[in-house]
């Protein structure tokens, strides 16, 4: 006879390893849009230092999967149908935004998609309200350091190097940005490879596979697969929103942003709070650009990156409770 829960469990890891490929394809340019755009790699060689990096990074810890798996949802309302659902919703508002080039957060998507999805199945009483008020925080506060962070950097670098010629300084950092840019990479995969690893330890827990929420190695391996991946299929669309259209960049700036933005992420990583790494390195774009002038910001593509940023958890969680009310009669709940 065939065992439905078993295949809905084997349904929800196959769409969370989908989702974190497609987070890494849309995310690709959180790591290599600015040294992309100052020359110092070739799209090439970027996209395969971050798909390598983001594996490293994705094995090294499951604070970030702990806060995502125990902290936005009751785990007495966590049904499989649930976990798919919010899934669901996170992949498909992802791939509007890859499809228009918006650089929206894959985090905000998942942290939306299981929102939405458990307020189908059991109200918005199933929310862990003061869990997802740490976690929102989080997410609003860290494009705010990002901001504030590359805008110093930049001053501090500007100072250090004033009387430089440009063509050596910019020789120079083009050279650094590199290993800047494996850190953000690095970082990026403590970061966003976890929210997967939680949404699949969370369906585990609730078929009963296993008595408590502990990450288990094979679903850290099979996430930081899935992300170097689609890391390695790259993302040309939000590389060039970010890297080129946003602030034009100079190695000195890339070298800024990429380090001011990895700090930032590891930093939350290390505390367990899931960061946008698209808004994180975004903002420290901002703070570089309003250190040279405020023109040098692109504002008409600023405004479109804050609305994909007020718009993605309430779009996601739309999407996922209809996913669920499409789904959970013909699935089953």
């Amino acid at each position: 006879m065939l065992d439905v829960t078993l295949v809905m469990l084997i349904l929800v890891i196959a769409v969370a390893l989908i989702f974190d490929y497609i987070n890494g394809f849309h995310d690709t340019a959180n790591a290599i849009a600015t040294c992309v755009s100052t020359r110092a790699l070739s799209v090439k060689w970027a996209i395969l230092m971050a798909a390598v990096l983001n594996f490293a990074g994705a094995m090294i810890s499951t604070k970030v999967a702990s806060t995502i798996g125990k902290g936005i949802v009751d785990a007495s309302n966590v049904t499989q149908m649930v976990v798919l659902a919010g899934v669901v919703g996170a992949i498909i508002w992802d791939i509007i935004t890859w499809y228009y080039g918006l650089p929206s957060s894959s985090s905000h998507a998942i942290i939306g998609g299981l929102m939405g999805a458990v307020t189908a199945h059991a109200g918005m009483a199933a929310l862990h309200w003061g869990g997802l008020n740490k976690i929102l925080l989080a997410l609003v506060i860290s494009p705010i350091l990002g901001t504030i962070i590359g805008y110093i950097f930049m001053l501090i670098m500007m100072q250090l190097f004033r009387n430089s010629p440009p063509y050596g300084l910019n020789k120079g950092f083009r050279k650094l940005q590199i290993i800047s840019a494996g850190f953000m990479a690095f970082s990026h995969g403590t970061a966003d490879a976890q929210k997967s690893m939680g949404v699949i330890t969370m369906a585990l827990v609730s078929y009963g596979m296993l008595p408590s929420f502990d990450v288990p190695t094979w679903v850290k391996m099979a996430c930081a697969i899935s992300m170097a991946l689609g890391t390695a299929a790259g993302g040309w669309r939000i590389i060039k929103t970010v890297g080129r259209d946003f602030v034009k960049l100079q190695p000195v700036h890339g070298f800024c942003v990429e380090t001011a933005s990895a700090g930032v992420i590891l930093g939350a990583s290390a505390l367990g709070m899931p960061t946008s790494t698209t808004h994180v390195i975004t903002s420290s774009i901002l703070g570089v650009g309003l250190s040279k002038r405020i023109t040098a910001v692109n504002w008409n593509v600023a405004y479109r990156i804050l609305w994909a940023w007020i718009l993605t958890i309430p779009a996601s969680a739309a999407v996922a409770y209809m996913a669920y009310m499409i789904m959970s009669p013909t699935l089953g709940k």
